[in-house]
């Protein structure tokens, strides 16, 4: 019986857009992190390479952990476009025209075209970066990755870096809609403090958004 209400739970539309919202916050939360460390590029090239150092130094554990990250994001991607798809089906021509379920605001209304920009983006900085260009320095007497040397010679590019900007730019479209829909869908959504999600969503997505593209344009800059 349990097993059953499971299954129900994951199949039934509210179900998976709780899925949508729990993944999707779990990714804030990912992109916070990953924000913190990259600021670690204007503390210092040592210091920035020092926290990729000790990342990679976590072994099995860290595959563990980007699995896991892996697994959210295919949750989050492939769930959202199955609602999108339904929601467009259940519609006719005229309705699909004239109103996308979505809500009123440019970002509500291109959740499914930001997200495609920003899998794109994602594959391209995997590329780019992770599995960059290798280039090997040595810290206190430690050999470690210099992924502050492949970062800075990547920026360099003005085309990489107006990409990678307005693929944040994207990405806080997305996040700003994204994050007061996640708890929307999980009933969180009283009135009394809803509108506190709301600002609290704009503030995460310009604070995130604004963070990485800075911090790409100061690499930029500093790579010239």
């Amino acid at each position: 019986m349990v097993t059953s209400a499971v299954n129900h739970y994951f199949r039934s539309s509210i179900g998976r857009k709780q899925l949508v919202a729990i993944t999707g916050l779990l990714l804030c939360g990912f992109l916070v992190s990953h924000l913190t460390g990259n600021l670690l590029l204007m503390v210092s090239s040592d210091a920035f390479n020092i926290y990729a150092h000790k990342l990679a130094s976590l072994g099995g554990l860290l595959y563990v952990i980007e699995a896991f990250l892996a697994l959210v994001f295919i949750v989050h991607l492939g769930l959202a476009m199955k609602l999108n798809l339904e929601n467009m089906q259940s519609r006719g021509k005229y309705q699909q025209k004239t109103k996308t379920g979505r809500g009123t605001t440019f970002a509500s209304q291109t959740m499914p075209y930001t997200g495609v920009v920003l899998l794109a983006f994602l594959v391209l900085h995997l590329i780019s970066l992770k599995f960059g260009t290798y280039y090997e320095v040595t810290i206190d007497g430690v050999l470690m990755r210099d992924l502050t040397r492949t970062t800075i010679e990547y920026f360099k590019s003005p085309v990489a870096t107006a990409w990678y900007v307005f693929a944040m730019i994207t990405a806080a479209i997305h996040t700003s809609h994204g994050f007061s829909s996640a708890f929307q869908s999980m009933g969180w959504n009283h009135g009394k403090y809803f509108k506190n999600v709301k600002r609290l969503g704009l503030i995460y997505a310009i604070a995130i958004g604004g963070g990485f593209a800075f911090v790409s344009i100061w690499c930029h800059l500093k790579g010239v």
